[in-house]
């Protein structure tokens, strides 16, 4: 079944009186929502009691819970320290997401860096294939490891590069942020037919079965010359994407992702937004 949630907690969550993250669980369930994303961007700030805590708050509820890895992840670092560091990024998102009782570790692949693009690639392949050892080292290899397309264009992330990135190792999946697309595009997403050109060719190249239920964030995004600036809302009328094309194009080809809303600061309702739509 596809689903859809909130990446964190938006304004309204907090003008309402809300304080904790075990409140946003029952705060989705009354919204319609079916998943909730917790963000590690900034680094893993609480505890493993609170982990669990949060995680029984969602299982109550009924609501799916997946957790961002730190924005400081990069696998295109030449040093060798910072590789071990974005190993570690991953591993511990994975080790909190357990505890969470969630599936699904998003993280940010690498950027470019001083290299040619070929070779900030090429590095950041050949980490992912040491970050696949450490997972199954770790027994973490029954969750998903979700390297997400990114927004800028000096950031290594475009459709095709996550897409082999994901043909490393079946506990890849792919996480496929729609307004990073269309940023680092310049607005290339507004037809049924441009997502499903994308959405097939990510079938041609995984399976359909790999691909039924990939992971998605979804924003309207602010974009310049050089990608994207900032996350939108979905009052913003100027950048896009619009999600309808998106949803009929899922629907035409049977998928059913788990869709993160990423708005800047009306996550949540522009979730229910979106639920309501495809429903539509």
């Amino acid at each position: 079944m596809i689903k859809f949630g909130p990446s964190g907690n938006g304004e309204k969550f907090y003008s309402e009186g809300h304080k904790h993250t075990e409140e946003a669980a029952a705060y989705c369930k009354e919204l319609g929502l079916d998943c909730y994303e917790y963000s590690f961007g900034r680094g893993i700030l609480l505890s493993e009691a609170k982990a669990e805590a949060i995680g029984q708050a969602f299982k109550v509820q009924g609501v799916e819970i997946s957790v961002h890895a730190p924005y400081f992840i990069n696998f295109a670092n030449p040093s060798d320290e910072s590789a071990q560091k974005s190993y570690n990024y991953v591993l511990n998102s994975a080790k909190y997401l357990k505890l969470m009782g969630g599936k699904r570790v998003v993280f940010h692949p690498a950027a470019q860096g001083k290299v040619s693009r070929e070779e900030a690639v090429a590095l950041t392949a050949d980490r992912l294939k040491v970050l696949r050892d450490y997972i199954y080292l770790n027994g973490y290899e029954d969750l998903y490891f979700c390297p997400e397309t990114m927004g800028k264009l000096a950031q290594i992330g475009t459709l095709e590069e996550i897409i082999n990135f994901c043909k490393i190792d079946k506990i890849y999946l792919p996480a496929i942020d729609f307004g990073h697309i269309n940023a680092r595009e310049q607005g290339s997403l507004k037809t049924v037919e441009h997502y499903k050109s994308r959405l097939e060719y990510m079938i041609s190249e995984l399976g359909y079965e790999r691909v039924k239920h990939f992971h998605v964030h979804f924003s309207k995004i602010m974009y310049g010359g050089k990608g994207e600036i900032k996350h939108l809302t979905f009052e913003d009328m100027q950048y896009g994407p619009e999600f309808e094309p998106l949803a009929i194009a899922l629907k035409q080809l049977e998928l059913e992702p788990y869709i993160i809303s990423e708005s800047a600061g009306t996550q949540a309702e522009d979730a229910a937004y979106m639920k309501r739509a495809f429903n539509r």
